[in-house]
């Protein structure tokens, strides 16, 4: 339906790319508002604490974060409502027969989005469990749907990365995605591509940059019986534990905590510190909105819209960034590689490219986007290199956006902690590099470079900023 609509407002056509990001940004400000709002009421009921939804529609995670394309936005609305339907059956005397089959596509749905999706159902499902075994029939319910429903999901994932009919799926040959993740995510070696994390960091570091002051109102809204009894908290308890456990913590994973948390506590009773708490509240989340919402990563979808306006682009290797994504390249996604590094070593740039390289054909341009404050690139990009020439390979900028912030990139371990500030603000920005190979000509041009250079301790003289884009390109 939505491409439908907006095929209907391209009079027909494809949508661009900018239309798609529009469009796909304004549906999920729609489910986040809406949904989440409606989920919210109907867990908190008469039992919400005054001012819990205002929190929860205040906070700079709703407003920013949960309005974006991301699996952690669908997992955050598809959990409150499983927590809906799963409080309406433990709720009612009766076995609840509609409540169970919601709840069993609402859970396989969400498993399949994201695998640490139960992790939030493991305590409050202790209820359900009771349930059933005093409902045999609520049991059989949820049981027989999900499992056709998980089936479902299994034949549609195997028919589109493989390509294959359905006739010709078999038990050799299925793809089962989340056990996929769950073996990619068991192994220490791939999880330290994303970045390996004390055990502690979801709890003393991702928490309260999503909760700010809410943190503080916690303790005095919460008590055992309270606990034991609240839907809402208990898959907080059960989330925040489990993946505490996992040694790859980013703080995206918590998202569908802070509408559980904040919904659950209430403002302080007296009017002098209600107003200066408020402050307090106000200042954190425009100073966090503004930081994750519109610096953090905050270049890689212009970046992918400057690409998606070339008709050159052969071979794209993105390199600490988000994941890129490639539906904004629009119809000619088809005809470009797209290679996502994640982090990692700056020599898998060069290993991903050898093949490239030597490569004669100069009609599909090779581009490497990284940030800026990436400085290991320095030794391939033109003008940057310190005696003045390049190694194997040589990049030219052609491309560049200045509201881009890699925090994720924060070494204070290996680089201090000045110097790592200076690298990382100092040169923020995303560049978009094209690999010059040997026999072509009429390389890109940056335009409109020059409003200085960005300095800092590490890589020298820094990267001029292609400014001709980024007054074009709004951060989206």
């Amino acid at each position: 339906m939505p491409m439908t609509l907006l095929q209907w407002i391209a009079s027909g056509r494809d949508p661009s790319p900018t239309m798609l990001f529009y469009g796909v940004r304004l549906l999920f400000y729609f489910f986040s508002i809406v949904y989440e709002d409606w989920a919210l009421l109907e867990l908190g009921s008469a039992t919400m604490p005054s001012g819990g939804l205002l929190l929860a529609a205040s906070s700079w995670v709703t407003w920013s974060i949960q309005t974006r394309s991301f699996s952690n936005s669908v997992e955050t609305v598809i959990l409150l409502w499983s927590l809906v339907f799963l409080q309406r059956i433990v709720g009612t005397k009766g076995p609840s027969l509609r409540n169970c089959i919601l709840l069993a596509f609402f859970v396989v749905f969400g498993t399949f989005n994201r695998i640490t999706f139960p992790a939030f159902l493991i305590l409050p499902g202790i209820s359900l469990l009771q349930h059933f075994i005093k409902f045999p029939l609520a049991f059989l319910a949820f049981t027989l749907p999900a499992l056709f429903l998980t089936t479902s999901f299994i034949l549609l994932d195997t028919h589109i990365y493989t390509q294959l009919p359905l006739s010709q799926i078999n038990l050799t040959n299925i793809i089962i995605t989340p056990l996929n993740n769950i073996v990619y995510n068991s192994s220490t070696e791939n999880l330290s591509q994303h970045g390996l994390h004390p055990l502690y960091t979801h709890l003393l570091v991702n928490l309260p940059r999503l909760l700010g002051p809410a943190l503080l109102l916690l303790p005095f809204n919460l008590d055992m019986k309270r606990l034991k009894s609240s839907i809402p908290l208990l898959s907080a308890v059960s989330g925040l534990t489990i993946l505490s456990l996992i040694p790859h913590q980013e703080a995206r994973f918590l998202i569908p905590i802070v509408p559980l948390i904040l919904s659950s506590v209430s403002l302080p009773k007296e009017a002098t510190w209600r107003k200066r708490w408020m402050v307090v509240w106000t200042a954190f989340n425009l100073v966090f909105g503004v930081l994750m919402g519109i610096y953090h990563q905050g270049g890689v979808v212009p970046a992918q819209l400057y690409l998606s306006g070339r008709n050159d682009v052969g071979t794209v290797v993105w390199w600490k960034t988000y994941k890129p994504p490639t539906w904004l390249l629009g119809v000619t996604s088809r005809n470009v590689d797209t290679v996502d590094l994640m982090g990692g070593k700056v020599d898998k740039i060069m290993n991903a490219l050898k093949g490239v390289i030597k490569d004669k054909k100069c009609d599909r341009r090779a581009f490497v986007v990284a940030p800026l404050s990436a400085v290991a690139l320095d030794r391939w990009v033109i003008g940057e290199h310190e005696d003045g020439k390049q190694e194997e390979m040589a990049l030219r900028l052609v491309w560049s956006y200045g509201r881009h912030l890699n925090l994720d990139d924060m070494d204070f371990g290996d680089d201090g902690v000045t110097e790592t500030v200076e690298r990382v603000i100092g040169r923020r920005g995303i560049g978009v590099y094209e690999v010059e190979k040997a026999g072509c000509v009429g390389y890109t041009t940056p335009s409109n470079t020059g409003n200085g250079r960005l300095k800092g301790k590490k890589g020298g003289k820094g990267r001029a900023r292609a400014k001709g884009d980024e007054t074009a390109q709004k951060d989206l």
